[in-house]
């Protein structure tokens, strides 16, 4: 039995889909039974994910019952702030659980988790010393800011601590985490990128009549950038995801011919990405591994991308460009448009990254386990 754990963000995007998917990848590839126990930061006030944080989590021994009821051998831990914490991964341990911890972004030290502050990428903090987070506001508040800055200065070794294995998606986000001074025992620290499922059949030619981006809708994705280049270059656009710069994209867009479709279930992704001829992921920020970028590809569709984080190890060098760059964007929307040359090499370096079989003996491995899920 592996249990996972997952407190929500109150806004969801990929992490959530990436749990999903784990969960899925444990019960039909390693054929272990996995259950889930998560929290919502949806359903909670500042003042409680404030205390949540200054206490390192809340209510540990619910997650000590849970092993017991569950007779979980492996506890997979993801977003654990602010209801967790480091207390959830103690009980877990406590109750003689394999503790396994998914950093899926750089919340270890950065407040934010994507090292994006200001419009610009941003490292100031580093191990310990999150003071530069709370003298920036990087939370978007004085309060909210002091309260995570000083979790993780409180906490952050004893959540180390507490960790048996970590798994990252990324050379790059282990290197980043590195480089921001997280006192993590490397040896420890596993590269292992998400499930993405191939589709079966695609088209061997793609007539599709816009491009595409996924992706919610944040300063640091560069949708901005995107929608000018696509100006530029004289291609339609579509937008699906949500988030707080919805408002002011939509403002910048004027007349043009884009098209906002919000927060789209599974069918209609699909859909979409049937017919889009290029799928465009341009962020500013250092992306732990780029899920939007690997599931066009996977699903047969070409992609351009910013040359940032982790996206150079999914996207050849001809689908990138500098973060920011309209021109070169615009360029390279040119090149790319219904490419299916580029779109089936983009498959292979999927299948070879995030086969689900390949990533579910990779979690085998981190779980202590056979390839037939049994514990080694």
């Amino acid at each position: 039995m592996v249990l996972f754990l997952h407190n929500r963000y109150r806004t969801t995007g990929g992490e959530e889909r990436v749990v999903d998917d784990l969960l899925a990848l444990v019960r039909e590839h390693l054929g272990e039974p996995a259950e889930l126990l998560q929290r919502d930061s949806a359903a909670l006030g500042k003042l409680g994910a404030a205390t949540g944080l200054l206490r390192g989590g809340m209510a540990p021994r619910e997650v000590a019952k849970a092993v017991r009821l569950t007779g979980a051998r492996v506890v997979h831990a993801h977003n654990l702030n602010p209801l967790f914490g480091w207390r959830a991964l103690a009980a877990a341990r406590e109750e003689g659980a394999r503790v396994v911890v998914h950093l899926h972004q750089y919340r270890l030290v950065c407040a934010t988790g994507v090292c994006f502050t200001g419009g610009q990428e941003c490292t100031r903090c580093h191990g310990r010393n999150t003071l530069p987070g709370m003298m920036r506001n990087c939370r978007g508040g004085r309060a909210e800011a002091l309260a995570y800055g000083a979790s993780l200065a409180l906490w952050q070794q004893r959540f180390v601590e507490q960790a048996d294995a970590f798994i990252v998606p990324s050379e790059f986000a282990r290197e980043r985490l590195r480089e921001l001074g997280a006192p993590l025992d490397w040896e420890r620290v596993h590269v292992l990128p998400p499930p993405v499922e191939l589709l079966e059949e695609v088209a061997e030619t793609r007539s599709g009549s816009y491009a595409l981006i996924v992706s919610r809708l944040a300063p640091e994705k560069g949708v901005d950038v995107a929608i000018e280049a696509c100006q530029m270059a004289g291609v339609p656009l579509v937008v699906a995801g949500d988030g707080p710069e919805r408002g002011k994209l939509e403002a910048q867009a004027g007349h043009t011919d884009l098209r906002f479709a919000g927060h789209v279930d599974d069918a209609e992704l699909d859909r979409l990405r049937k017919g889009t001829a290029l799928a465009i992921v341009p962020s500013r920020s250092a992306e732990t591994f780029g899920m939007a970028a690997a599931e066009a590809m996977a699903a047969g569709v070409p992609v351009v991308a910013s040359c940032v984080g982790a996206l150079p190890e999914l996207v050849e060098p001809g689908g990138l460009v500098d973060p920011g760059d309209v021109t070169a964007l615009a360029e390279a929307i040119g090149r790319r448009w219904r490419d299916m040359a580029a779109a089936e090499r983009g498959r292979a370096r999927v299948r070879e990254l995030c086969a689900p079989s390949a990533v579910a003996a990779g979690l085998a491995a981190v779980y202590g386990m056979d390839g037939a899920g049994r514990q080694a």
